[in-house]
């Protein structure tokens, strides 16, 4: 997938944070000569354009993707409350719009829907329990929209857990299956990642990884809800 164009740079924290959670590759720039200079051989994916940080620079860049002979990528406004009344003026400047500050989750599904309706871009594989999401081709994960920070064995074995919810496995399958089975750590090595598991995620989401007596681990409900 080609990076999203993202005004203005630097990319508000929120926005680069949101983005990448996501799985979106994007790329910060400040004037509509740099989105020419920077343009990928196939194209931006889409654009996200900040309208609440400098209005004029952002409906400037907006007119000028607009004018460009090849058809432009979907495009996204951000704007604040206030700027609602001047939106009915300019809607041929943009696809669609998300009011900011934004929630991360509205965010994904107007870049989802935009993309649906042009056919552009791809969303990224993510494995998704509740709050908690993985994604899969960026190693991060994230609960309620903030990032955990991970070693790679510990993303490995929340990977592993959450894509069989409800299932119980002995700490000898899931070191079989997480390490591998040339690994000769003992069951130990389990416990530990789960207690740092359940550590970083903290004592609200602790509780997504339970213990079965005397059997090994289970992540999320059994489907009775055990």
């Amino acid at each position: 997938m080609e990076p999203l164009l993202i005004y203005p740079d630097p990319a508000p924290p929120a926005l680069a944070q949101a983005l990448d959670l996501a799985g979106y590759p994007w790329k910060a720039i400040g004037s509509a000569d740099a989105a020419d200079r920077s343009e990928p051989e196939d194209g931006w994916a889409g654009a996200i354009v900040c309208a609440d940080v400098d209005a004029d620079g952002a409906f400037a860049l907006c007119r000028s993707l607009r004018k460009r002979d090849l058809p432009f990528a979907p495009l996204l406004l951000l704007v604040g409350g206030s700027q609602l009344p001047e939106l009915e003026l300019r809607e041929d400047l943009f696809d669609d719009f998300c009011l900011s500050p934004f929630h991360p989750k509205e965010l994904e599904a107007r870049i989802a829907h935009l993309f649906w309706r042009t056919g552009r871009g791809t969303r990224p594989e993510l494995v998704e329990y509740g709050t908690l999401v993985l994604n899969l081709e960026t190693y991060q994960a994230a609960v309620n929209g903030k990032p955990l920070d991970l070693t790679y064995m510990e993303y490995e074995l929340l990977k592993f857990l959450a894509t069989h919810p409800g299932k119980v496995f002995t700490r000898e399958t899931l070191l079989s299956r997480v390490w591998g089975y040339e690994y000769y750590g003992g069951a130990r090595t389990v416990d530990v990642h789960i207690r740092r598991l359940r550590a970083k995620l903290g004592e609200e989401h602790a509780n997504l990884i339970s213990t079965v007596r005397s059997v090994g681990y289970r992540f999320g409900q059994s489907r009775w809800g055990l």
